[in-house]
């Protein structure tokens, strides 16, 4: 891993295609299928990652944009996802802690509304329904301690 490298696995990353990204529901499970699969074996690179980072909050609040204004770790897995509630997450704890390495949150906790607007200037084949949004909100349990997090830190977005 050079020092240089930030790694960061995004289901979303998996969606692009020449035409930009396509969502389909089997796009979708394809694409959380191949970012678990991707993360199970970059923690079995040598040298062995120091941690994950799972990067979670609504679509828009500013996930992507809190990961590249970090300095460079490339011990550091990040994990760019919604992942609303405990069982959307369960799986990312289980990969790490299956590897024995330790696993943090960051949630980037950002207004609705200030969430809405930015998924709005996004280019077009990157625009969240705005359903979706407002679903994941509905169900956004903030991530725990008890969950198997080593670590949490909520940053206030917007």
């Amino acid at each position: 891993m050079p020092a240089t490298d930030r790694i960061v696995i995004n289901p979303d990353d998996f969606l692009e295609t020449e035409h930009g990204r396509v969502w389909t529901v089997e796009r979708n499970e394809a694409a959380w299928a191949w970012s678990y699969a991707a993360l199970e074996q970059i923690l079995l690179q040598r040298p062995r990652p120091e941690r994950v980072v799972l990067v979670c909050g609504v679509q828009g609040s500013g996930k992507t944009s809190w990961i590249a204004s970090q300095p460079v770790y490339p011990a550091t897995v990040y994990f760019d996802a919604a992942l609303p509630g405990i069982r959307h997450r369960a799986r990312i704890i289980a990969i790490a802690k299956q590897a024995d390495i330790p696993i943090e949150a960051v949630w980037i906790d950002t207004p609705v509304a200030i969430a809405l607007n930015r998924n709005a200037r996004r280019s077009v084949d990157k625009i969240v329904p705005e359903a979706a949004i407002l679903s994941v909100a509905r169900q956004f349990e903030p991530p725990s301690l008890a969950e198997g997090f080593a670590h949490i830190l909520i940053h206030k977005g917007g």
